[in-house]
Parts: structure tokens; sequence; C-alpha cells
């Protein structure tokens, strides 16, 4: 569909429209606490992030803090995983089920699909959002990669965050 409109396009003479992407994060590389290998870990969680990223995350996320524009374009997802109130983001969401395990409630999740980038790579990547979080301008990324060392990043490096 997109290709017939793209061609009455150029054969009536105007310029084709180049869409760009649904939504860019841009923010920086901040430290956790450390505390996400925990969860990412556990095989429930990994058997869903092979299905959603199509292979095992790496152990860990990525966290970068936003601001400005990005902090706004983040807090409609956060809405759309029923954190807040507000304008929901149309980007399509996946559940990330949560379960119990000797005991203890590790809790569900809502993930968003993406390209990371940063210092002229990319990798396929996922944002993830806690059901229970303490982060509200801290976007959580899981990759198949160990991000910080795939990328070279240091805390305080510029990085974007795309979704499609």
């Amino acid at each position: 569909r997109y290709m017939l409109l793209l061609a009455l396009k150029i054969r009536r003479g105007l310029e084709p429209v180049v869409l760009g992407p649904a939504m860019r994060l841009s923010g920086m590389v901040s430290s956790g606490l450390g505390r996400a290998h925990v969860f990412m870990a556990q095989h429930h969680y990994q058997e869903q992030f092979k299905v959603l990223i199509g292979r095992s995350a790496w152990p860990g996320t990525l966290n970068v803090k936003v601001e400005g524009d990005s902090l706004t374009e983040y807090q409609k997802l956060r809405v759309s995983a029923g954190l807040d109130q507000g304008t929901p983001s149309k980007i399509e969401s996946h559940r990330i089920k949560g379960f119990d395990r000797d005991g203890v409630s590790f809790g569900g999740a809502t993930a968003f699909l993406a390209t990371f980038e940063a210092h002229h790579q990319s990798f396929d990547c996922a944002i993830l959002i806690p059901d229970l979080t303490r982060h509200n301008d801290v976007v959580e990324v899981i990759a198949g990669v160990f991000l910080r060392e795939s990328c070279d990043l240091d805390d305080g490096d510029e990085v974007s965050i795309v979704l499609p």
C-alpha cells in the first residue's frame, strides 16, 4: 500500500515523503543500582525476552536518563504501561509476565521494541518498563548484548533509542 501511494506521488510529480521513526528518545547513559541482573537472569523472563527480541537478553539493563522532549515522549510510554495518567503512546507494547518463585514475587513489565544507537553503532533492543519502578526519567534498555561494553559507553555519553 505504501509503495502504491509512493508511486502515485512520483507519477504526479510530488516529492516522496520518507517517514521518520515514530519516536526517538535521546539521553545520557547513567549508572543504576546494579540490581537489574537479579531479575534479568531469571529463566521465566529470559524465555519471554527470547520471543520478544529473538534471543536471550544480557542479564542487566542500560539506564538512559532523559529530559525535555525525550522525557515527554517517554512519559507516553509510561502511560501505555499503566504507570502514569495522560496521553498514551501509539507504539505497540508487549507484556512481560511476572511470576512467583520460592515465595518471592517477580513483577511484570511492559516492553517496547526499539533500536539502540550510540557511537555510530546500532543494536536491536527493547525498552523495559517494570510494573514497579522508581524511575520516572530513566529509560531501562535491554538487548542481546552488553550495550555498555559493545558501544564503549561511559556515564554521561549521549545515546538514542528509536522506536518504530
